[in-house]
């Protein structure tokens, strides 16, 4: 098995444009997510500029961009600036904000309005039921289980995503989302868990060819790589 036999859709989790354009432009990539932590990492100044050029350039594979308000009332009012920036794209809202306040009423709302939403920052069971009980079936959506973290907490991702994908594919037009990888094996966890989606950022995309590598043959190459980076540094024992 190689990386290019996985069912599961690829989306790259960034926010440089010029990456996001050459990987469209590779075509694996299926779509492309990022959230207000990814802009500060790649130093984006004007998150109105850096939206609208994505969507300019990449038109035609799904696009998620975040809220960035804590209240109900502003998170819907910047929902419909950032869906109106095309057709492929979907709004991230978190599934509360900081206070704690589920954002159902919202959901309801921009789903039944026709808006495409990305439900974020979820983690157990029990969100997943308020957000699938909000969202219109008839719209396409997509609800982003933070498997990264939740395993980082301590617990078993994989149950939480077969049970999500089980509901999910009952409702209708919702896909699951492994959010928050971690490493390059949650891809194959996510595939058998009945993900639809993955995120990964741009190293865990750049070892996706590592996936199949015969074990004898990597194992070659780490001890080669200890060789190498030794004999470089110079250090000696004897």
């Amino acid at each position: 098995m190689t990386y290019r036999d996985l069912k599961i859709d690829i989306y790259a989790d960034g926010a440089d444009i010029a990456k996001m354009k050459k990987q469209h432009e590779e075509g694996f990539v299926k779509g492309f997510t990022t959230n207000p932590t990814l802009m500060k990492k790649a130093g984006v100044e004007d998150y109105g500029t850096f939206a609208r050029e994505a969507a300019e350039e990449i038109r035609d594979v799904p696009l998620s961009f975040e809220v960035f308000a804590d209240d109900f009332p502003a998170m819907e009012e910047e929902a419909k600036v950032l869906s109106a920036f095309g057709d492929n794209v979907y709004v991230k809202i978190p599934v509360t904000n900081t206070k704690g306040e589920h954002s159902t009423e919202l959901i309801r709302t921009l789903s039944g309005q026709g808006l495409k939403l990305n439900i974020t920052a979820v983690f157990t069971i029990e969100q997943v039921k308020e957000v699938l009980e909000a969202l219109d079936p008839s719209i396409p959506s997509i609800v982003s289980i933070f498997a990264g973290r939740i395993t980082n907490a301590g617990t078993d991702a994989e149950p939480v995503i077969k049970e999500t994908a089980r509901l999910c594919h009952e409702h209708g037009n919702s896909k699951v989302l492994w959010a928050s990888s971690r490493e390059l094996f949650n891809v194959i966890q996510a595939e058998r868990s009945g993900a639809d989606i993955i995120t990964l950022t741009d190293d865990l995309l750049r070892s996706l060819p590592t996936i199949g590598k015969d074990l004898y043959e990597y194992s070659l190459d780490t001890v080669k790589m200890f060789y190498n980076d030794g004999k470089a540094l110079g250090y000696r024992i004897l």
